[in-house]
């Protein structure tokens, strides 16, 4: 897995309107079915987890605990962000294939 090829890719997709960042966001786009990838930072509270990864179990959306709050928010260059949902099929796919290398 190669974290700045993905952090980077995460930052492409916000510019380009390919992810919504937020707790509430990502839960409302996790309910509606477009959220293809799902990013919970790995230090974000026990309530905002068990809220996300319980949505997106149920809405069978792929959760990735891989990074820190402060690598997503950097990444899109906005603050405290806990929780990203992907909701462009292609940045998606660029972004598993990220995690699979």
């Amino acid at each position: 897995m190669n974290k700045e090829r993905i952090l980077s890719t995460l930052g492409l997709a916000y510019v380009a309107s390919g992810l919504v960042s937020g707790e509430e966001f990502t839960l409302k786009e996790i309910k509606r079915g477009r959220a293809y990838l799902v990013f919970l930072a790995s230090d974000a509270g026990p309530n905002t987890t068990k809220r996300v990864s319980d949505k997106s179990l149920f809405y069978h959306s792929r959760i990735i605990h891989d990074f820190t709050s402060l690598e997503l928010s950097k990444a899109i260059g906005k603050d405290n962000r806990k929780a990203l949902a992907i909701t462009n099929q292609k940045f998606a796919k660029l972004l598993r294939d990220a995690l699979n290398e």
